[in-house]
């Protein structure tokens, strides 16, 4: 019998309230992605140095020939099939029976019925490989197809609405740069659900008198674009998205990756967009995250080496803070920061009220309304770029000092939400899922006329104090159910360093 080791960070438990049914069907056909090392001898790429281009980052920073090749052995002599291999996203696709793919990395699997959940295909424990494989696997993901991570918006109450914005209105208030378009650049954006309709893009974009974006649906994992004609549904996360980038950056072309959600859909979603030679998107927008207690360690780190692949390539990757406050939701007691949004290479992005007269404070509307996230992660250590940004001990017992959220923030309160098209129907949305687009739309601007993109942003935010940005210093993202963190001068752990000033960003990044 050959010797098997754990993959570090790839133990999971099941959710409480999870009921087992039984064994998984042992015919079922199961999608596997195992994620392997950078190649041994690859050379960091230098945060000041020129992006790297895609066609030359598998030579660099990709997967080496022979950590493929040894994955593909292992997985041909289990009985599972090789479908894919790239060196620059580091991956294999596997396919296989799950009798063989649990045979395979040493776990069984079975089927689990969850209240909110539904039913999924889970494991408890770690995954195993041969010994041989130990340096090489990173990470093993699709055994367990349970339910991941969450869309970020808030559709409003038209009872509670005090004011509302198209995002040409937002776009405004915040002095977007008024002589670009986007043109020339992509805007990723990733799904885990939902879909749109054609016909709803016409009419929105048509009656604020712009022209359609053109829109590109890329499935990843078998995802879809797949609406659901339900307005509070998923469906409402990809309009808010699409409108928000659309009707701001008029220019740019859209992509739209859809994938299941899982962390295996996640993870690929992510890799594809990043590594995308034909869309070849600047920015990537990400509305979806959950708290980090739920999420593996192996899938913490290959979403965060994505988005270091991302840095490296000038992209920069736009992701919400989360829409339940400082305990994002969990209930426990504890202050909880959202991943990805805790990756410490993506810009992170936290909710505000914006009022009329464009003053702001923090986007907190009590416990059913919802709240900005934000926090200090437990999973990742503070970067050197933030190290003098006066990030706090973390407010849990431990007083952790890790990785801040969010980076920047913008108008996210559902009271003074975004005025979007869904499914035909007119709705008033917000959540921090609203702040990533209108970010991800400004950088394409910004990047319109540039040499090179913007790219990893935080070092340069961080380094200019904030004098880009608006900052935000009253209010606080407490829900009731775990410290809170509140405004203040600099930044703060419920807007960052503030929400945009697009003048001010443009001097600052120059062009």
């Amino acid at each position: 019998m050959e010797s098997r080791v754990p993959v570090p960070g790839s133990e999971r438990q099941l959710p409480p309230d999870a009921r087992r049914v039984g064994p998984a069907d042992p015919g079922e056909q199961v999608g596997i992605t195992v994620v392997v090392r950078r190649r041994p001898d690859a050379e960091p790429h230098e945060r000041a140095a020129p992006p790297l281009n895609r066609a030359a980052f598998a030579e660099r920073l990709g997967a080496h020939d022979d950590d493929l090749a040894a994955v593909e052995r292992f997985a041909r002599e289990h009985g599972l099939t090789v479908v894919e291999s790239s060196p620059e996203r580091r991956t294999v696709k596997l396919t296989g029976s799950v009798a063989d793919a649990g045979k395979a990395f040493g776990i069984e699997l079975h089927r689990y019925d969850h209240p909110e959940h539904g039913s999924f295909r889970g494991r408890t424990g770690p995954v195993y490989v041969p010994t041989e494989l130990t340096d090489v696997v990173e990470g093993v993901f699709g055994l367990d197809d349970r339910p991941q991570a969450r869309p970020q918006f808030r559709v409003a109450d038209p009872r509670a609405v005090t004011s509302s914005y198209t995002p040409v209105e937002v776009a405004r208030a915040y002095g977007f740069p008024t002589d670009a378009t986007g043109a020339g650049q992509t805007v990723a954006i990733v799904e885990l659900g939902g879909g749109y309709r054609q016909s709803d893009l016409d009419t929105y974009f048509g009656d604020l008198g712009l022209p359609a974006p053109t829109v590109t649906a890329v499935s990843v994992d078998g995802g879809a674009n797949d609406p659901s004609g339900d307005p509070s549904s998923a469906d409402g996360e990809v309009l808010l998205d699409i409108e928000v980038v659309g009707a701001i950056a008029t220019g740019a072309r859209i992509a739209v990756y859809f994938a299941p959600n899982s962390d295996q859909g996640f993870v690929d979603a992510v890799t594809q967009a990043v590594h995308d030679r034909e869309n070849a998107p600047s920015v990537v927008s990400i509305s979806w995250g959950g708290p980090e207690s739920t999420w593996t360690l192996q899938a913490q780190n290959a979403l965060d080496a994505a988005f270091a692949d991302a840095a490296s390539l000038g992209v920069t990757v736009c992701v919400a803070s989360g829409d339940n406050g400082s305990g994002d939701g969990v209930g426990d007691g504890r202050a909880h920061a959202d991943f990805p949004a805790s990756s410490p290479h993506v810009l992170a992005c936290g909710g505000t009220r914006l009022d009329p007269g464009g003053n702001e404070t923090v986007w907190n509307d009590g416990s059913t309304g919802g709240a900005t996230g934000g926090g200090v992660s437990d999973t990742f250590d503070l970067p050197d770029w933030q190290s003098a940004a006066g990030v706090p001990h973390s407010a849990n017992p431990d007083g952790r000092v890790g990785r801040g959220v969010p980076d920047v923030s913008g108008d996210a309160d559902p009271q003074t939400g975004y005025r979007v098209l869904v499914d035909g129907q007119q709705a008033t949305i917000g959540g921090t899922s609203a702040v990533a687009p209108l970010w991800a739309a400004l950088v394409a601007l910004l990047n319109e006329r540039r040499d090179t993109p913007v790219g990893f942003l935080n070092p340069v935010l961080y380094g200019s104090s904030g004098s880009a940005l608006r900052d935000v210093t009253s209010g606080d993202n407490d829900l009731g159910d775990a410290p809170g963190y509140s405004a203040g001068p600099g930044w703060d752990a419920c807007t960052g360093l503030g929400s945009p000033d697009g003048a001010a960003l443009e001097r600052l990044l120059g062009s």
